[in-house]
Order: structure tokens, then sequence, then C-alpha cells
């Protein structure tokens, strides 16, 4: 099958990758629990009761073992569905569940080549509806796990996502003389900067980037080619403001 030979060579997820990305996520926000450990307590996700501590680890293995093998043989959409919808269900960690189990849904697609260029998140679309997002993984359970309402509800958020993305580079595009340029994340933050703001000094922009004035330069210069942006003023006080 297509998607099995595409992944053939995918690296391996294990425990200790999960457990690292937790850690990541978690460190400093954990209201129970430590960050990077699964957990060791009982929880609850308002009616539904989630598996005994002691069994997480043995079914977040399964989920990994799916996860090397016949994940790969779905369509990306679906097995990142899947495995978002399942490793909230085993919430196995004391807190961060959900912002882990949507970071692995993206990892999913990402890792798929889903994307090449990491310019979109779904996160937006589960934000923007909380009551909707946790109905929807209710609704599972209401099924007796049935995940076909799950999927529906996954594949539309992707679409709109993706839908808003495309949108959002016809406008960059347009705006840039039909000069195609793709963004890299620094450089739309920077663009959205500079359309909040009366133009920036560079020293401004290094700082709000976290970068060097060498690695600001070379993530300005492409913008400046393209039209997107424009230097105004003398050499001591320019300042780069968005192009009209």
């Amino acid at each position: 099958m297509r998607f099995i030979e595409k992944n053939a060579g995918l690296k391996r997820i294990h425990h200790e990758h999960l457990l690292k990305l937790h850690a990541i996520i978690a460190e400093g926000v954990m209201d129970q629990g430590r960050a990077g450990q699964y957990r060791t307590i009982g929880v609850r996700v308002g009616r539904f009761v989630p598996p005994p501590a002691n069994e997480v680890s043995g079914f977040v293995h399964e989920l990994l073992t799916w996860w090397n093998t016949r994940a790969g043989g779905l369509s990306p959409v679906i097995s990142s569905a899947v495995l978002h919808y399942r490793f909230e269900e085993i919430h196995p960690f004391a807190d961060g569940n959900g912002r882990t189990g949507r970071t692995i849904a993206l990892w999913e697609l990402y890792r798929r080549g889903f994307d090449s260029h990491h310019i979109f998140s779904v996160d937006e679309f589960y934000g923007s509806d909380r009551p909707r997002y946790y109905a929807a993984l209710e609704g599972v359970r209401r099924a007796g796990g049935d995940l076909t309402t799950w999927l529906e509800y996954a594949a539309e958020g992707l679409e709109k996502t993706l839908d808003k993305v495309w949108r959002r580079i016809q406008t960059i595009v347009a705006q840039s003389s039909g000069k195609t340029i793709f963004l890299q994340p620094k450089q739309e933050k920077l663009l959205r900067l500079l359309e909040n703001q009366n133009g920036s000094t560079p020293r401004e922009i290094w700082a709000a980037l976290g970068m060097t004035r060498q690695g600001a330069a070379k993530l300005i210069k492409p913008l400046l080619e393209a039209g997107l942006m424009r230097r105004v003023g003398g050499k001591k006080t320019g300042r780069y403001i968005r192009s009209d």
C-alpha cells in the first residue's frame, strides 16, 4: 500500500519520546503529578474515568505498537485522529493530556509528510469551540467506541485549518506581486508584528523574534525582495514597515 511504502523508513516512536514531549509541553504548568512521567494517581475527566494508573504504561505500549506498525496503512488524516482520541482516552498523565494529545496528532501529520513547511496547526480549530471538542470526544464513548463522528469532526478541523492557511497564502502571494514565497513561522510572526505597529527598528525585530542580528537579516531579505516589507528612514533611524 502507498502509505506503508512511504513510511517504511520512519523512526519508531517509543515511550521516552512521549515522556520527553510531555516534559517540554507541561513543565512548569502542572497542577498535579510531574511533567515527563506517567501518572501514579487516578483521574476523572467529567463523568469519564480513564484507566487506573497501573494500567497506563500497558495501554500506551499497545498504542505505540499500533502507531509503529498499522497506522502507516491508513491515511494520515485518519491515523492522526485515531491517535488523538486514543491518547485522550488513556489519559496517561496527571495533567497536560489535552495539549500533548493534540501535539501528537499534529506530529503524526508532519512525520507522514502531510506538511513540509510546518505552517499549520489544528489547535486553533479545537480551541475555538471547546464544548464541541469535548462533546466530540465524549461522543465516541456514547457510541460504544464507534469513532465515526470523531473522525468526521477531526477531518473537518483539518480541512478548515488548511483552507484558512491557503487563503492566507493567496493573500500573501497577491501582496507580493505574484512572486511565490514560502514563509517560515518567524517570517509570519514578523509580518504580523509590522501589521500591528507603525513599523519596527531592526533591534526591535531581533528582540521580538529572539534572534541574532545576522539571523534576522537572513529572515528579512526574502521579504524585502518579495515586496512584502520595506525599509524607511535613515541609516540610524530606519524602520521596517509592511508594504501596502
